[in-house]
């Protein structure tokens, strides 16, 4: 299927996959049967999460914001019990606060075998002491003191949101799906000596929401959800590869991997594709 597809056709799906439309309306608007737009994703997105392995290394940032962003596969935690489902999926993430580029992710569940692997990877990646902020997920610190151990700061940041009726049906939409207001912020010295201003997960808050608008299997509300763990791990991969080396982004004018250094210049989706060995 590979050699029968041709290269626009392909740079076409990659791009629409990326900025967020779903397999039913790339198929409509391209032409290309659903299972080959699949069949490419999952290839493309295997081989971007090869790229971002290899270019990510020997960073040089110096200010790293760690989140959890939640999904599902196949089914969500209460029916995947049952029907034998992956359910609940988290994708650990890294932020680089002053590039925006995003030099390790990590999809699986959220307990400390994956936020411990995830860390790993992480710190594997740097090159020079960083400041690492993170909400204050329990597995943490342990996670922390593993990977990073006394080479870099850590603080941890907890807001408090007031208490909003999402479960009560006769609430306004307004009141039902806008984000609860935030009363408080605690932020906390976990490891070394971080700069206290800039304990802070705002940015790659921002950025879960850019996920989630890019990323199809991600946005809420919708049945775009993946059935298979390969899959999801294929479009995580592809968005962020997406994200780190073709996309401009506003704040820096340019792409992440630019800012960061690890490019000296934009790449096109057919850049991509083509680095991806379609």
């Amino acid at each position: 299927m590979a050699n029968i597809l041709k290269t626009e056709k392909k740079v076409a799906v990659i791009s629409m996959l990326a900025e967020g439309a779903s397999i039913r309306a790339v198929e409509r608007i391209t032409g290309v049967n659903q299972n080959t737009i699949m069949s490419l994703n999952r290839r493309v997105g295997d081989a971007c999460a090869k790229i971002m392995d290899e270019k990510m290394r020997g960073l040089n940032c110096r200010n790293l914001e760690i989140d959890e962003i939640w999904g599902f596969i196949g089914a969500k935690k209460k029916t995947a019990q049952r029907t034998g489902h992956y359910g609940d999926v988290w994708t650990f993430i890294g932020l680089d606060s002053d590039s925006k580029l995003i030099p390790s992710f990590l999809v699986g569940k959220r307990d400390a075998y994956h936020a411990k692997a995830f860390m790993a990877d992480l710190a594997s990646r740097m090159s020079m002491r960083v400041q690492v902020s993170s909400d204050a997920l329990a597995a943490y610190p342990d996670a922390f003191e593993r990977s990073f151990g006394a080479d870099a700061d850590y603080g941890q940041i907890v807001k408090t949101y007031s208490v909003t009726p999402l479960g009560n049906a006769a609430a306004p939409a307004a009141v039902r799906y806008s984000p609860a207001e935030v009363v408080k912020v605690e932020r906390t010295i976990v490891s070394g000596m971080p700069d206290v201003a800039r304990i802070t997960t705002s940015h790659i808050e921002k950025q879960n929401h850019t996920l989630r608008m890019h990323c199809r299997r991600l946005t809420r509300l919708t049945n775009a959800f993946s059935k298979k763990f390969e899959n999801f791990q294929a479009a995580v991969a592809l968005n962020f590869a997406y994200y780190n080396f073709v996309k401009t982004h506003k704040a820096i004018r340019m792409t992440p991997a630019m800012a960061a250094g690890v490019e000296n210049s934009h790449w096109t989706v057919a850049e991509l594709v083509e680095r991806c060995g379609e």
